[in-house]
């Protein structure tokens, strides 16, 4: 049976991540950490699966940056079973090309593993983020007129 993980270690981890500090990061992740962006990759380019401490700190320094500049990190509801752990959260970032905001819900699913982060599962509202990050729904490109945009004669 796995090691349950104490919830002040999982409250500490949340705390650090919120700063985005890969350095303080760095302490709570396991060497052979697994972490998982589920979203549309051709949108979110860090999004997919990330193997071994040094990808996710790359991830964390680098890879999100360079599309999002996460700057509110707001816990809505965390819950610790065993050695699992689950958050809800709203994060507000800045697009790095234009600075324009953008608000989103992602829920973390993690298990530690002596006290560190060994696998981590994000699911992010995509629908919602890609949408703000394009500026205009999915259901239609640009140019494209809205049903309410058509005439019947």
């Amino acid at each position: 049976m796995a090691e349950p993980v104490a919830r002040a270690v999982v409250d500490a981890f949340y705390k650090v991540y919120a700063t985005r500090d890969a350095e303080r990061i760095a302490e709570f992740l396991h060497d052979d950490v697994e972490w998982t962006i589920s979203g549309p990759i051709d949108y979110l380019r860090f999004c997919g699966t990330h193997r071994g401490k040094a990808a996710v700190l790359d991830l964390i320094k680098r890879q999100v940056p360079a599309v999002l500049r996460v700057f509110s990190f707001v816990p809505d509801s965390i819950v610790v079973d065993g050695d699992r752990a689950a958050m809800l959260s709203r994060q507000s970032s800045k697009r790095a090309v234009d600075g324009r905001v953008i608000s989103y819900r992602v829920a973390n699913f993690m298990r530690f593993r002596d006290g560190k982060v060994i696998e981590n599962l994000s699911l992010l509202d995509s629908f919602d983020a890609v949408e703000q990050v394009l500026g205009h729904p999915l259901g239609r490109h640009a140019g494209q007129p809205r049903t309410a945009d058509r005439v019947v004669v």
